[in-house]
């Protein structure tokens, strides 16, 4: 059985110091929970995470105690951290730079290097730490935004391990991730992991599209291209412990509380807003919303109270006594009002409440008042849902909260619309209860199918197939076995159909690419395979059929040139490929033109039935800002166009969508039934040839690493070369 890692901030169990020793309290939030349903036979999960004390504050032999009791009672190993590192990595980068950022509360966000270097160095300590205890083949999944560098770092270190993340908080739009200093490594350290989870699909987009933009990788159905390997983004809505909330009704505490509430609140309509103290929560907003219903319809006034239930929150940053104290006024002002002898509108409590007595609150609350201006998910909702097992209720959601994506039954709202949530809360306040019974009833049924166990389990069986699909993207290296197979095959073929890629593949790319032209021993082994009995050798390139033509003057070799755009049989004509037309070239080509005049270095060259961008020359950094923004433009512009825009090796080309080098393959199958095709390529336009080789009689070869549909990686040009002059010589032979 594979050995399976949890990795997060804080271990699944908390350690407190007593005046009789360490207590070790298990977590019951909604990740241990969900993490501790998993199964992993006979080998219990491993935790890897910060034990809550700081390390500094240990003595050499409390740190061994508590190492001790962690592995050996608890399953987990603690990672140390000093009270300065708490206050630059967490307090400061993990709080003060990535959570307002993802949050879009860029005003707020600060970019510090001091803090950026502890959480990098945090990262590291997280990854050194998993070093010492990690198998090579082991599951590693890791969370949230503290730790967006580590699964680099292990899939650096363990590139047999299967790696995954999930992120607990929004993941932005390109427009605001953009503005993280880190932006390329963040994006660098997630993609180490085989598997990234988000909540919601907005936010698989935002990242997909971050990707894209910055590192440049593309991608299909939510995979991933890398350089090294396929990577698989997809949603996991996390769900809660169904049979906890849903069973607490029956505690003695909860119903002892809940009989307290009904007495206290007899008579009333219970509004309920629960939340920890941050700005991303509303929180003044949704009591200003509550202070405009009562202006608005009197006939709430004594009758409506609302249960504000705040936890409290870093207490000492300015911003949080700020928001602390906002909300103190907002209370007092409203109290202050309309209150009566016997009537309070808005109870405040500045606390955080038991399980028992949130159970009992959900239960009496008439009402979920719910308006987050950005959440990740929030399980408050669910838990409110799930707790009312009556099936009465009504929740007022957020519609920027991730739950909104799941919950459309509830009343969604914009939680800036401070008139729209008054109405909502009067919605809900007046909906018939035959109406709540239908809405709970199929909320409910869909929580209790997808809990926080299923949520763990679903992700831990999608990061194993992930395999699967990474399998198909995989190329095994060109070894000795490998060549000694081929050359079998090749010496067994009668008739061979030989497809050769040319800059990459055949010659080494060059500053100016008319300067690629082939020497003398490339021509002598082109010459040798085009001699050979039996074989058909073709050279399919991007490049125009002048160049081809030029450097190929022998009119008995087979050429395909712009990516299929033209094939030369050998002793005819060139052939095109049928095009509807060329008008898209005046629209694009004053878009590339723009981008060549803005970065140095770079080219654009205009072929028969496509338009290229070159930046091989232009200065890296520039040119992958100027690359991002051409491709997001020609993409905008060319999705109803039947175009497609290629990333080739410092090359962008943009041509029809039917000119591809998998039409020199259709087309040399349309002639003959071929006992062996080898396909010879390096980048992305090959993959096209690899794609449309039959499956039994083929071998494709890639050269260089990266993900690829080739069977096949061989490492340089040179290699190719050595493999080339086997084929002929094996074929002399035979």
């Amino acid at each position: 059985m594979k050995q399976t890692v949890f990795v997060s901030n804080r271990l699944a169990v908390s350690v407190q110091r007593t005046p009789e020793g360490f207590s070790y309290v298990p977590s019951v939030g909604g990740l241990a929970t969900g993490l501790s349903s998993v199964s992993t036979g006979d080998r219990p999960p491993l935790w890897v995470g910060w034990s809550g004390l700081a390390d500094d504050d240990l003595t050499q032999a409390e740190r061994k105690e508590i190492s001790s009791t962690l592995r050996d009672q608890h399953s987990a190993v603690t990672v140390p951290i000093s009270r300065d590192e708490l206050e630059l990595y967490y307090s400061g980068y993990c709080n003060d730079t990535i959570w307002p950022l993802f949050h879009y509360f860029p005003t707020f966000t600060e970019h510090r290097n001091e803090t950026w270097e502890a959480y990098r160095a945090i990262n590291q300590r997280f990854f050194e730490v998993l070093e010492q205890v990690v198998e090579d083949d082991a599951i590693v999944w890791v969370h949230d935004y503290q730790l967006l560098l580590l699964p680099g770092l292990i899939k650096r270190r363990f590139p047999r391990a299967e790696v995954g993340f999930f992120l607990h908080i929004p993941f932005p739009s390109y427009e605001v991730f953009r503005l993280l200093p880190a932006r390329e490594a963040v994006l660098e350290g997630l993609l180490g992991a085989d598997l990234v989870g988000f909540h919601t699909y907005d936010y698989a987009r935002h990242f997909l599209s971050s990707v894209r933009r910055l590192l440049g990788f593309d991608h299909a159905m939510g995979v991933i291209k890398t350089e090294t390997r396929a990577v698989k983004v997809d949603v996991f809505p996390m769900g809660i412990d169904w049979d906890r909330f849903e069973s607490a009704g029956d505690l003695p505490k909860v119903k002892e509380v809940k009989a307290t509430l009904d007495q206290e609140y007899a008579g009333q309509k219970l509004i309920l807003s629960v939340d920890r103290l941050d700005y991303s929560k509303g929180i003044p907003t949704r009591i200003r919303s509550f202070r405009r219903l009562l202006e608005r319809h009197s006939g709430y006034i004594g009758n409506v109270t609302l249960l504000i239930i705040v936890s409290p929150s870093r207490e000492s940053v300015p911003r949080y006594m700020d928001l602390k104290r906002e909300v103190d006024e907002l209370v007092s002002d409203i109290n202050g009002r309309y209150s009566t002898l016997d009537w309070t509108p808005i109870h405040y409590q500045y606390q955080t409440a038991s399980f028992e007595e949130l159970s009992a609150i959900y239960r009496r609350a008439d009402m979920l008042l719910v308006t987050p201006l950005r959440d990740g998910m929030n399980l408050i909702a669910k838990e409110y849902l799930v707790a009312r097992s009556d099936e009465q209720g009504v929740l007022v959601l957020s519609e920027t909260a991730g739950a909104a994506r799941e919950l459309s039954e509830a009343i969604l709202v914009n939680p800036s619309d401070l008139d729209g949530i008054a109405d909502a809360i009067k919605d809900a306040l007046e909906l018939p209860r035959d109406e709540q019974q239908r809405n709970m009833a199929a909320i409910r049924r869909r929580l209790k199918r997808f809990t926080v166990q299923y949520w763990a389990r679903d992700f831990l069986e999608k990061l194993q197939a992930v395999r699967e699909v990474q399998a198909l993207h995989r190329a095994r290296p060109l070894d000795d076995a490998g060549i000694k197979a081929i050359l079998k095959r090749w010496r067994d073929a009668k008739t061979i159909l030989l497809l050769l890629d040319y800059d990459g593949t055949l010659m080494r790319f060059r500053s100016h690419p008319d300067k690629a032209r082939p020497d003398d021993n490339l021509h002598s082994i082109v010459r040798d395979l085009n001699g050979l009995p039996g074989v058909h050798l073709v050279i399919a390139s991007g490049r125009d059929r002048a160049n081809l033509q030029e450097w190929f003057p022998d009119d008995s070799l087979a050429l395909g040139a712009g990516h299929g755009a033209w094939i030369r049989e050998p002793g005819r004509e060139w052939h095109a490929a049928p095009v509807p037309n060329h008008d898209w070239k005046e629209m694009i080509r004053p878009i590339i033109q723009r981008t060549v005049d803005r970065t140095p270095g770079s080219a654009l060259e205009e072929k028969d039935f496509s338009l290229a961008w070159h930046y091989r020359n232009a200065e890296p950094e520039l040119a992958n800002v100027r690359l991002s923004e051409l491709r997001d433009a020609l993409i905008t512009l060319t999705g109803n166009l039947e175009l497609s825009v290629l990333d080739g090796n410092r090359v962008l080309e943009i041509k029809p969508a039917n000119i591809h080098k998998g039409r020199i393959v259709l087309h040399y199958f349309e002639q003959q039934d071929w006992d062996l095709v080898i396909a010879i390529g390096d980048d992305v336009t090959d993959e096209h040839m690899f794609q449309a080789l039959p499956e039994e009689r083929s071998i494709s070869i890639k050269v260089g690493t990266g993900t690829t549909d080739a069977q096949y990686s061989i490492d340089t040009i040179e290699h190719v070369h050595e493999l080339l002059t086997d084929l002929v010589r094996a074929r002399s032979r035979s």
